[in-house]
């Protein structure tokens, strides 16, 4: 089969995060094949990016499917048995297994290298002649319901669950990977569906292969070509919903059943992945500023003060725009509103705060740093590009995010603050096991006062308007305008 090949760097920059170079092999059938040779020697990883997760299910009643498959695809197929895969990929000592997120799913084996035609043989032989019987269907449609209790039983996953579900209206980022549970019950009777599923979505045009390790650009291109060359081409797209701008604040609660700490969880809407805009690198940078255990807040709440056990924020790439949040754990259920209007009078304060150019600097040094130090494998590159990948199809994307970091200024970081920590695209997600209420708040005036008025508010600033009976109607005579 025809393919070109486009040699993007034959030495990496100095300047480039990534300090290996690469080679891009794209396929007539839409296949694309990426090689980094490493100096790691006789160790190669395979990672098999399919650019299609639990964004993708569009369809009511169909979510989690994207996770559901990925169980799936180790239920053997039309040549090898589940059990003779796996006796294959253990006599190599393979490291073998597969995950799935809201924009992809990837399959990822580490091997010798004198195993790497082995692995691209029957990873090629599952991706295109996948089999199952209704039996092992219904089987792991029961796995992946108790995956889903085993996971709903941790206060954090149910939270993320219940804050999503809450935030979005219209797109599928409504639903985790695992899916709505009422979904993931029906899972068992979609057995023709799942069929559907796999002739729509694990196609070469939304695969990319990453082989990182001690190989050659050309003997992988002769394996891929040998085994995936003749795959042939879908033509299934779909319409991602686009989610209407939020109209106003939203709170949700997750009544946990047994006796836990309580959580807080403050979200808002955030923009979507994008290498050409510098708007994630510097919300990464804020995230680090406000929220980090470096920062004033996590010494104020949970060194000095110890309202907290657990504090952190996560701001995750998406394709489409997700959220930006921060969680709390809160020791004494009584200061979790003391908690909450910590978190949201940060978010305010990083709209105007004066940010230390050197701190700053340091943040990104760091960052730098602990990237480039967790490149110590073959398989620790290719799962730190896997997601990149997903987005791009280039590892290229990740020398421009880090680049992006570079030139991330202070007022960035507060232009971001302000477009995005905007109230109504907030929403507040608490978990507890009693219900959860606001501190009672007291008004009191002097006798000689009409009177104090308490508006209730969930912002964190106070406005305090003050009204005397005093005007130009009352100026003694020979006074007028002392008012």
């Amino acid at each position: 089969m025809a393919a070109f090949a486009v040699l993007l760097s034959c030495l990496a920059p100095a300047q480039d995060i990534l300090p290996y170079p690469y080679h891009i092999d794209d396929f007539d059938n839409g296949l694309r094949l990426i090689t980094i040779p490493t100096d790691f020697p006789d160790v190669v990883s395979v990672h098999i990016v399919v650019s299609t997760g639990s964004r993708n299910e569009v369809e009511p009643g169909k979510s989690g499917f994207a996770h559901f498959f990925e169980h799936m695809m180790f239920r053997g197929s039309e040549n090898y048995t589940s059990a003779e895969q796996a006796a294959i990929f253990k006599q190599a000592g393979a490291d073998r297994n597969a995950y799935t997120t809201d924009d992809y799913t990837n399959y990822h084996t580490t091997v010798t290298k004198a195993d790497l035609e082995t692995v691209m043989k029957l990873e090629a032989d599952r991706f295109r002649h996948l089999k199952y019987e209704q039996k092992a269907f219904r089987t792991e449609a029961m796995a992946v319901f108790g995956e889903y209790n085993k996971n709903s039983a941790n206060p954090v996953n149910k939270a993320l669950e219940v804050l999503r579900d809450t935030a979005f209206d219209e797109h599928t980022y409504k639903h985790t990977t695992m899916g709505f549970l009422r979904d993931i019950r029906m899972m068992p009777r979609q057995f023709e569906y799942s069929r559907e599923f796999f002739s729509r979505w694990y196609k070469p045009e939304y695969t990319t292969i990453l082989v990182v390790g001690d190989t050659t650009p050309e003997q992988t291109h002769d394996l891929v070509a040998r085994y995936w060359g003749d795959w042939k081409r879908g033509g299934y797209t779909v319409e991602i919903p686009v989610e209407p701008p939020q109209q106003g604040p939203r709170n949700c609660h997750v009544k946990w059943p047994s006796e836990t700490l309580p959580w807080v969880w403050v979200a808002f809407r955030g923009p979507a992945f994008d290498p050409d805009s510098g708007e994630m690198p510097a919300l990464d940078l804020l995230s680090a500023l406000g929220f980090s255990g470096n920062s004033d807040l996590y010494r104020k709440l949970y060194v000095r003060e110890r309202k907290v056990d657990q504090m952190f924020s996560y701001f995750p790439d998406h394709k489409d725009p997700f959220l930006l949040m921060i969680a709390a754990r809160v020791r004494d259920p009584q200061d979790w509103a003391y908690v909450r209007d910590e978190i949201l009078a940060t978010c305010e304060r990083l709209k105007s705060a004066d940010i230390d150019e050197e701190r700053l600097a340091a943040i990104k040094s760091n960052m730098r740093y602990g990237f480039a130090s967790s490149l110590d494998s073959s398989e620790a590159i290719a799962s730190a590009l896997a997601g990149y990948i997903a987005r791009s199809r280039t590892p290229e994307t990740v020398n421009e995010v880090y680049a992006a970091y570079e030139r991330v200024t202070a007022d960035d970081v507060r232009a971001v603050a302000k477009k995005y920590f905007v109230e109504d695209s907030r929403t507040i997600c608490t978990v507890s096991q009693e219900p959860l209420s606001e501190p009672e708040v007291t008004a009191s005036a002097d006798d000689d006062a009409s009177g104090a008025i308490l508006m209730p508010s969930s912002s964190p600033l106070i406005n305090l308007k003050l009204r005397y009976d005093v005007g130009a109607a009352y100026d003694p005579a020979g006074k007028e305008g002392l008012a």
